[in-house]
């Protein structure tokens, strides 16, 4: 039986991950900075809580990772922790960077000192590209990030580029493009409108307050997202992908759809807030998996249309 540790196992895409592996028969571990008294709410919601052991890491601590480590002797390690807001990290510069960076780091090195054959899998994002016009985003595309979490998030990719050039670590970055689940937090602002829509088509009278609408994104659906993670630590060899659905849709035509499913108007439950403006903004994101399609199989069947008519399902 493969043994996992889930770094963020909380999280999104640490709790669909988690109950992949399960079926695949994994012995899956996932930490918490404390774990007695974390809720793990997202495993309940999939009913795997009971089926996951938990330990108390803290990714900033070396020590306390290399214990963790070597108690869990793992063949696989998910590294998905970290702040993982956009907007927070203009607030939070200090403690994005340390989370992102240097908590992917002592995972890094902390493998490199046990010696030990584990395979590690980096969570990378698209918002390391910055803008690159209507152009679809490849492995080779240069970054420009353009906030402190793309910042962060591109100090990462590179540092696990560097171990596996230098020490030989199975080590592999996903840049995923946004993608999303009925577990996302409301802070994001697809699970905003989600929830802000089903209590609108109920009678609220409430308004949703906006940013630019005008961004577009390359929408995914989460539970797809987590087995490339998964196939890319399978691969006969350690390297990056881009994942993508390889299309990109406006806020706006997110919000169409969303009110259209009850066949409402967005244009009468909007409005524009100067305050959740960014300092800097990425307007165009679209990712090419291609590679990920030809050398895993891996290919998005979900896109924006679907996302958010799953969320909304779920959501009822």
């Amino acid at each position: 039986m493969k043994k996992a540790l889930i770094c963020g196992i909380s999280g999104q895409d640490g709790a669909y991950l988690a109950q992949l592996l399960l079926q695949k028969a994994y012995q899956v571990y996932g930490t918490s900075r404390d774990a007695q008294i974390s809720s793990f709410s997202n495993l309940s919601r999939l009913n795997i809580l009971e089926a996951v052991q938990l330990k108390s890491m803290a990714l900033n601590d070396f020590r306390s990772v290399l214990q963790v480590l070597k108690k869990v002797e793992p063949d696989e390690v998910y590294n998905l922790a970290g702040q993982s807001s956009v907007s927070l990290s203009f607030e939070q510069p200090v403690e994005t960077l340390e989370s992102i960076s240097f908590g992917t780091l002592n995972f890094l090195e902390a493998i490199r000192f046990t010696e030990a054959p584990i395979k590690f899998y980096n969570a990378g994002s698209s918002e390391c590209f910055g803008d690159i016009g209507g152009a679809q985003a490849h492995e080779n595309t240069p970054f420009r990030p353009r906030s402190p979490y793309a910042v962060a998030k591109s100090a990462a990719f590179w540092q696990v580029a560097n171990y596996r050039e230098a020490y030989g670590l199975f080590a592999c970055s996903g840049i995923l493009f946004n993608h999303d689940s009925p577990l996302r937090p409301e802070r994001f602002v697809t699970q905003k409108i989600i929830s802000a829509v089903c209590r609108i088509a109920k009678g609220s009278p409430e308004k949703i307050n906006l940013g630019n609408i005008d961004i577009r994104r390359d929408w995914g659906w989460a539970p797809e997202y987590v087995e490339s993670m998964y196939l890319m630590l399978q691969h006969d060899k350690p390297d990056d992908y881009v994942i993508a659905t390889g299309e990109s849709y406006s806020l706006a035509e997110f919000l169409d759809k969303a009110f259209a499913y009850f066949n409402l108007n967005w244009q009468d439950h909007v409005l524009s807030d100067a305050k959740l403006l960014r300092p800097t903004e990425l307007m165009v994101s679209m990712g090419d998996p291609s590679k990920a399609k030809k050398q895993l199989g891996w290919k998005a069947t979900s896109k924006m249309p679907d996302v958010v008519r799953m969320m909304i399902e779920s959501r009822l």
